[in-house]
């Protein structure tokens, strides 16, 4: 499967300003009315054995918004959005429940972290500056807004600071270029971060494993101090920070890689992955790979670039295929690195094997005969 994105999201930095305490105490009412909502559908789904329809929550909320100052802080396309994404959650849980989708719950209002906007509560008023409510605010202004404006999103981090998330949609189907003629298969690994079929490795820094020490100790300093005092608030504010360092750090890697691997290559083939399957098995460590990030950058990037990235099925077994003569074992441990096919006695290590048939897939996906050139005719 072939991905292209029409739908990007911007993201910018407020300027720090006293006048920001009124986007912090727009976020708490929207908190607010988010827990009056779940309120409302517990109470209902108790009386009546059902949820209640999006449309008669809407009108309910209106209503109620009427009659308390502090909830009009919220613009009224802010609170439709609200009762829009607690009835999706809903209809998520009663629809796959079994596969660990859980109801949408209470959240504590100072944690409550955004509301959005769609066509009318903002206004760019040039350069830097944009106009939400009767305020206007400055941003760093880091890169050309281009498109479509769809929505734009409030949104405050655990430190307090504020961001606004601007989605556009460009409409326009991004062109395909060819500038190297090379397909690659790339396999996610616990050990090795990426396997590539042309022969290279990609090992992860593992960015939490290098800066656990100073985690726990900010997080041994926080479990000491008195919950809601003045110190207290400091070692919470240290202990974010230590944990932004890990995910800015992380983040700048993956940017850095998705670039390289673009310029390298002009279609990328991956296999689906199980995530939260593999959370349970290997817990933090998954987390600290984080391939689901990188995942959601590399489409950015190589959209952007023009590049292809392919998907093949999770349950395609390609590392128990052996990539020479397309024998398949029965069972293959996770803890056996190399095997040696009975078929053809070719030795095949468990990686470099499966990136070899990822490529193949892709490449007979997309239908592109002339990355099969110097593969084996059994396996084409």
């Amino acid at each position: 499967m072939v991905l292209y994105q029409t739908m990007k999201t911007l993201k910018f930095k407020l300027y720090r300003h006293k006048r920001n305490k009124s986007l912090h105490q727009t976020i708490n009412a929207a908190g607010m009315i988010y827990n009056h909502c779940i309120a409302l559908h517990k109470r209902y789904y108790r009386m009546f054995g059902k949820c209640v329809k999006k449309a008669k929550l809407q009108s309910h909320i209106a209503k109620l918004r009427n009659r308390n100052k502090f909830w009009q802080l919220v613009g009224s396309q802010a609170v439709q959005n609200i009762c829009e994404r607690i009835d999706r959650a809903y209809q998520l849980f009663f629809k796959h429940n079994k596969k660990g989708f859980r109801p949408p719950n209470f959240k504590k209002v100072k944690k409550y972290k955004s509301f959005t906007l769609k066509q009318a509560g903002y206004k760019f008023v040039g350069g830097n500056r944009v106009k939400i409510g009767s305020r206007v605010y400055q941003f760093w202004n880091s890169r050309l807004i281009e498109g479509k404006i769809k929505t734009v999103t409030v949104k405050r981090n655990p430190l307090g600071e504020l961001f606004f998330c601007v989605v556009v949609d460009n409409n326009s189907t991004p062109e395909i270029k060819s500038e190297t003629g090379k397909i690659a298969g790339f396999d996610f690994g616990l050990k090795t971060f990426l396997t590539c079929s042309e022969g290279f490795l990609v090992q992860s820094p593992q960015f939490l494993k290098q800066a656990i020490s100073e985690v726990k100790k900010a997080s041994r300093s926080l479990s000491k101090k008195r919950k809601g005092s003045k110190n207290w608030e400091k070692a919470r504010k240290h202990f974010v920070r230590q944990h932004g360092k890990v995910v800015n750090r992380r983040r700048d890697w993956f940017w850095k890689l998705a670039h390289q691997l673009t310029e390298q290559f002009d279609v990328l083939c991956f296999e689906t992955l199980n995530l939260k399957g593999m959370q349970k098995l290997w817990g933090r460590k998954i987390g600290d790979l984080a391939f689901a990030e990188f995942i959601e950058i590399l489409e950015w990037v190589a959209t952007k670039k023009g590049k292809q990235l392919v998907f093949i099925d999770q349950w395609f077994p390609s590392s128990k295929t052996c990539f020479h003569c397309g024998h398949v074992l029965e069972k293959l441990e996770l803890n056996t690195r190399e095997w040696r096919c009975p078929s053809c006695s070719n030795v095949n290590g468990r990686d470099e094997n499966a990136s070899l048939n990822i490529k193949r897939v892709g490449a007979s996906t997309l239908g592109l005969d002339s990355v099969r050139q110097g593969l084996p005719a059994s396996v084409v």
